[in-house]
Formats: C-alpha cells, structure tokens, sequence
C-alpha cells in the first residue's frame, strides 16, 4: 500500500500582497482557492484573516467561519486558520478567543499553538519585513500552558509551528501534562530568509526527526517554514514518514506560483517518491 503523505497548503500568511502578489486575501478569494488546492491534492488548509481593505492579519472569527465554510460546503478537508490579532496579547483566554469561539461554532478541527519563543529576523535584513531590529516572537511558558489548557477545554488539536528544536520538546511536555489535549502537529519550521532553526537541509530534517523519536514517538510531523522551497525536500520527507508543507505563506517571496501550482508540484514530488497523497479523511483516520 501507498504510503500516504499529508499536504497542507498555507494560502497566505501576515506578509501583504507586497510580498506575495498571487495570495488570497477575502474569505471569497480563500474559499475558492482553497477548493481548487483540495482538488489538486491538499487535505489541510490554513488560512490567516486578513483586513480585506489593508490585507493585514487580524483574529476576526466571522471571517474565518466564512472561509472555512466555505471551503467545507463543497470538498473535504481539514481547514483551520491563524486566529491571533497583531499585536498578540499576553492573556490566554484573549490570544485564543478566535478559536474558541470556532469551536464553539462547530467549526474547528485544528487551532495554532507554537509552544516556544523566537527571534525572527533575516539573513540579509529584516527591515523589510519586522523593521530594522526585527522582532520577537514570544509565548511564555505561562501563557503556553493555559492555552494547552483551553485547548485540552474546547476540543481543537494543536498545531505547533516549531521554529526552533526546543519547540518541539518543550510542545511535548504540553502534551504529556495537559489532561485531555489531544495529539499535537509538529511543524518543523525551516529557511532559506530567515535565522531561526536549520536550512532546508536534508540532514535537517533527520536530525529532527531523531529529536520526535525521542520527544513524541508516534506524534506526526510535516515540514514547513518561511521563505522556503519544500519539493526537494519531500524524497527525504517520504523516506522518513513526514508530511509536507507549501503555499504562498511559506514559499520563496515574490513566488510566481500560485497555491494550487504549489500543491500540484508537491503532490507529484510525493508520488515520484513512492508516497500518495492523502485525504483529509486518511489524517483523520490516522490521528484516531
């Protein structure tokens, strides 16, 4: 049997289309695209609100019910989004009340929970980006252990960016002493822009994967990131037992790519390397 490789699909993301011109912006143009990506391969869609007017990320729940709505009215799929307003706040039950709020709703399957902090600033120069000092991006253990706690109460699954590998031990150790919270994503969160965690290496990925064995052996892991190209990363990724991956929030800025280019690429990577494709019912299955 075919050994079957999630592809998630990142449609957007906090850069603005000065960054990446082809990414949706409205719950329409999200909806829309993110059929088109389930229909060339994709099983999990995220998604960030953005203020339509100035395509900045903001936490609005409606906009992200409508979306993901809208996607799920007419294909299967996982879809979840990234909820939290920016600046983000330092109290749990206000930087998760999006995705509580969707899970009240009965729309949530996943939420965003990044268990570690870090800096994020480029190679090069951050000023384009997070401005000449770059940024901080900070979840204290406080705050991470209350929101593992509302997550374990609402019911959604974490999905962890892992930007750094202490990320994913310290997301470990929110799995193994929180009550009722279910089984984690990793993310190992990679690049080619930025400072944080390895290049897109294939020693990088094993490394990490080693790290899993030893942290959350079983726990499922795909391989993402910022300013990064993931195909040829997915041989690797498939030898090992990861899942991939791509679109425009993680993709090379300025990608002349679309979302479902992306996911049309990486599905026949997967398929050149022996795997197949998975539904959004095969990772459910698979995280029962």
């Amino acid at each position: 049997m075919s050994n079957k490789v999630w592809i998630e699909v990142a449609m957007n993301g906090a850069w603005t289309r000065a960054l990446q011109p082809n990414m949706p912006v409205t719950a329409e143009e999200i909806s829309q695209e993110g059929i088109d990506c389930v229909n060339a391969g994709a099983a999990i869609i995220h998604a960030h609100s953005l203020d339509p007017d100035t395509g900045k990320q903001n936490g609005d729940a409606d906009i992200c019910h409508a979306f993901i709505n809208g996607i799920k009215s007419k294909v299967d799929a996982i879809v979840y989004p990234s909820s939290l307003d920016i600046p983000m706040s330092d109290d749990p039950e206000v930087r998760n009340a999006t995705s509580n709020e969707l899970c009240r709703r009965d729309a949530l399957e996943w939420g965003i929970l990044d268990p570690g902090s870090c800096n994020f600033s480029t190679r090069e120069s951050a000023a384009n980006i997070f401005g000449d000092e770059g940024d901080i991006y900070a979840n204290s253990p406080g705050i991470l252990k209350a929101s593992a706690k509302l997550a374990a109460k609402h019911g959604w699954r974490p999905a962890y960016a892992c930007y750094e590998p202490g990320f994913i031990r310290e997301g470990a150790l929110l799995h193994r002493t929180t009550a009722n919270m279910k089984m984690p994503v990793y993310r190992f969160m990679l690049s080619d822009g930025f400072t944080f965690c390895f290049p897109p290496r294939d020693w990088a990925i094993e490394a990490l994967a080693k790290l899993m064995e030893e942290e959350a052996p079983g726990a499922p892991w795909m391989v993402a990131g910022l300013d990064i190209n993931t195909i040829p990363l997915i041989p690797k990724i498939v030898e090992l037992g990861g899942h991939v991956r791509v679109g425009l929030e993680d993709a090379p800025f300025q990608s002349p790519k679309t979302n479902v280019q992306w996911v049309e690429e990486a599905a026949k990577a997967i398929r050149d390397a022996g795997g197949e494709p998975a539904t959004a019912a095969d990772v459910r299955q698979s995280l029962i």
